[in-house]
């Protein structure tokens, strides 16, 4: 029989006890009390909105512009809560917004407010300047306002009426550029051995592992489809200012002259080429534009209703899931690396999307599908699960329109194969078939510091996929063989897709990347077009009138959660409060979980030798930062 425990021992256990218990009815009470406070905040943000007589529409593209929104909704409101810019903007509500307030009396003018736009692509620029040309056609007017312009934020300004920015301000235009960093040298230093396997010659995303500067290959590749990008720009830009693409070209060109000639006065250089309209600071815009629509002397600036709360008002509770019955378009998105698994942000989850491939396939009302696809590529048994998910829709005798956007290569371009017709803007980078996988070693590494690996196995490739040890000669033309068996898939796939012979596939690909208007040329695309013009197609096939089609957007569940809050008890812990996750670690999701920093990185920590990679490094540099300016930012303008 067990001792009694002293009274000593009863006592403090007994007071332990009742703190733990204290302690743990708090922190559920505050959890609580968080859930409670988002939900009222969710009914709240559903609460009707009502848009005044003669306003402005303040279309404000805040961060990231999006395919879809992919972060987490509960951080998202947490944000907003905390009076927080978004950190992603969908591409469909600024196009929607602008598309609903041409046709509404209620709204006088569009204000383009771009002091916050982070990343755009150019095919998703182009589908916002398309937005921009339409609300025009209707009669109203678009004035655009900024501290300063990035070069992206321009490309949207240039399509206005008037482009207006602060006396301080800066048109920053640089061009487009692709710059990687190459780590041989490291590697060897380290005593690291970079085992590559490739399949096709322009196939660049193993270069920065192979080499110490871009191939001849890879230079003249990227050169073109640059070129094609500032060939888009400048033309789209001078086209919209009505001058001359020469004009655009000379700004950049000759800034340095033209800077001097204006003592370092960046704004009066924007002014003196014809890029900017007039000079104003904030508090004289507004003025200028209460001029038209009137004053709110309660927000201290002119009557306006942000792009985001008018689509509240104009959209149902179901928000944008077509409702009623008939025959309606599916929009199903991939957007960032294609992985395995869900979805998540930046990624293109394989399970997740051919889930959403297949409810439309199953869904009576879904007649046609688009698939909108935003990628450079990723895991090649993840691209293949989305193709035949591609082709089970097709089978169900729905056609399928691919609509490229800014990226729809490698992985990308291997799930859009198949579709029934694909279309791409002229900016477009896709292309880039082929397939490659990487495997690094570190004995050199360890013996650089004296460690040593020896043992035995029952076979040839027992222990054969240890990182400590070389890479043995039948594993490696084992991997060899596994990345050209998928590469003559790729061609197999694309040649069936496309209508073409695997050697006229074989001649465009070798992982070359193209442009949109290249890729028209050589076949691998069957129209330039934006996204409307792919759900016209696409609603065409199924019999639809393009001008009454219903979009059915089949997007994943985004369900509020509590993730967030592992981050929190981490950051408690590495301050030194509580070891919250002892108490609570049986029911808190795990605080240390990030995700993947990339597919193949991933699969290199695994040792993982089957993981072939079709992705592409193609994104071209985002826009340096505006130094006299800055970014203003803040919810209204």
């Amino acid at each position: 029989m067990a001792d009694k425990p002293s009274f000593l021992r009863r006592f403090f256990g007994g007071i332990w006890t009742l703190f733990t218990f204290v302690y743990r009815s708090i922190v559920i009470l505050v959890f609580v009390a968080l859930a409670a406070v988002i939900w009222m905040g969710v009914q709240g943000q559903q609460a009707p909105v009502t848009v005044q007589d003669n306003v402005a529409l303040v279309w404000h593209p805040v961060g990231n512009i999006v395919e879809q929104t992919d972060r987490d909704p509960t951080e998202e409101y947490l944000d907003n809560l905390a009076g927080e810019q978004p950190t992603q903007t969908e591409l469909r509500d600024l196009v929607e917004s602008l598309d609903k307030a041409a046709a509404d009396s209620r709204i006088r003018l569009a204000v383009l407010w771009l002091d916050s736009l982070y990343y755009a692509g150019p095919a998703q620029l182009k589908e916002m300047k398309a937005a921009i040309a339409r609300f025009k056609d209707s009669g109203k007017r678009v004035v655009a306002y900024a501290p300063g312009y990035t070069q992206r934020s321009y490309y949207l300004a240039a399509q206005a009426d008037e482009v207006i920015m602060d006396p301080m301000g800066l048109v920053l235009l640089e061009g487009y550029s692709v710059y990687n960093n190459y780590f041989p040298g490291l590697l060897d230093k380290l005593g690291v051995k970079m085992h590559i396997f490739q399949a096709g010659d322009y196939k660049s995303a193993v270069e920065p592992y192979a080499r110490q500067d871009m191939s001849p290959e890879a230079r003249e590749a990227t050169q073109q489809w640059l070129d094609t990008l500032w060939d888009g720009y400048t033309d789209d830009v001078a086209a919209g200012r009505a001058m001359d693409r020469d004009a655009i070209l000379g700004y950049v060109n000759n800034f340095v002259d033209r800077l001097q000639g204006q003592g370092g006065d960046t704004a009066k250089v924007a002014v003196e080429a014809k890029l900017v309209d007039e000079l104003l600071p904030l508090e004289g815009f507004r003025e200028k534009i209460a001029a038209v629509v009137g004053m709110d002397d309660d927000d201290y600036s002119f009557r306006q209703i942000n792009f985001r709360r008018y689509l509240r008002s104009m959209r149902s509770p179901f928000g944008q899931v077509a409702t009623g019955s008939g025959p309606k378009v599916g929009v199903v998105t991939v957007q960032g690396t294609i992985v395995q698994g869900e979805s998540g942000e930046g990624y293109a989850g394989a399970d997740t999307v051919a889930d959403l491939l297949d409810d439309a396939a199953q869904n009576d009302d879904i007649a046609a599908v688009v698939l909108r696809v935003n990628s450079p590529g990723g895991g090649i048994y993840a691209s293949e699960v989305m193709r035949r998910a591609v082709q089970r829709v097709k089978a169900a005798g729905k056609p399928v329109v691919v609509s490229m956007s800014t990226l729809a290569a490698s992985g990308g371009y291997w799930i859009s194969a198949p579709a029934d017709e694909i279309f791409a803007h002229d900016t477009t980078i896709t292309g880039s078939i082929g397939v490659f996988g990487l495997f690094p070693t570190f004995e050199g590494t360890l013996d650089k510091i004296g460690v040593t690996t020896d043992g035995l196995g029952t076979t040839p490739f027992a222990g054969a996929f240890r990182s400590d040890r070389p890479l043995s000669e039948p594993v490696e033309t084992s991997i060899n063989l596994i990345i050209q068996h998928d590469y003559r898939l790729f061609l197999d796939h694309v040649a069936q897709g496309r209508e073409l012979s695997v050697e006229q596939v074989d001649d465009i690909a070798q992982g070359r990347v193209w442009s949109g208007l290249d890729a028209l040329e050589v076949g691998l695309v069957d129209q330039l077009g934006g996204f409307q013009d792919a759900v016209a197609a696409a609603a065409s096939r199924a019999g639809i009138d393009p001008a009454n089609a219903k979009l059915h957007y089949l997007r994943p569940p985004r369900d509020i959660s509590f993730g967030f809050l592992g981050r929190f008890i981490l950051a408690l812990e590495s301050a030194g409060q509580f070891k919250l996750a002892s108490l609570l670690g049986q029911w808190l999701p795990d605080s240390g979980s990030t995700g993947p920093v990339s597919p193949w990185v991933t699969a290199i920590e695994r040792n993982d030798p089957r993981s072939a990679y079709a992705h592409c490094l193609c994104e071209v540099a985002p826009d340096a930062g505006l130094a006299r300016s800055g970014v203003a930012t803040g919810p209204s303008l």
